[in-house]
């Protein structure tokens, strides 16, 4: 089957769909609505894009990048753009839409004249891990996040 994968920035329109992947990535804590609230806010910021992935007409993953000013582990520069936050459904892994997001993402942080891009991924993701090494980032840190209760 000849497969067709097509990477867009998001608009308004496709607020439903990327709200409903976001909801697959992040459901702790999270609703629809909660979603659509501030993704829609992501859509209008300049500073942050979203870029959705279409196989064979169906929406199958996004990518939301920003533009961080502040200090982000690992970088030599600033502004540094940032992985926000990426998904591919998991049946359309393995076709080089993750990769295709990504350079989405590095092409609109060169218009923007950002040398580097940063992300993170929790320690035992071992596939968003492998995904990021893959794609030419390195493993700057790792660190273990602590909480207290007062």
């Amino acid at each position: 089957m000849d497969m067709q994968i097509f990477i867009h920035q998001a608009s308004m329109d496709d607020l439903n769909s990327v709200s409903e992947m976001a909801l697959m990535l992040w459901p702790e804590g999270n609703t629809i609505s909660s979603l659509k609230e501030e993704i829609s806010i992501i859509m209008a910021d300049e500073k942050s894009v979203i870029f959705l992935a279409r196989k064979n007409n169906v929406n199958v993953g996004f990518a939301h990048c920003q533009v961080r000013h502040d200090y982000v582990e690992g970088t030599n520069t600033s502004p540094v753009g940032y992985l926000e936050g990426f998904f591919v459904q998991e049946k359309h892994r393995s076709y080089g839409i993750g990769t295709k997001l990504i350079h989405a993402c590095e092409e609109w942080l060169r218009e923007k004249e950002i040398l580097e891009i940063a992300s993170d991924t929790e320690i035992i993701n071992s596939a968003s891990i492998r995904f990021h090494l893959h794609n030419g980032f390195s493993e700057v840190n790792r660190i273990v996040c602590f909480s207290k209760r007062i």
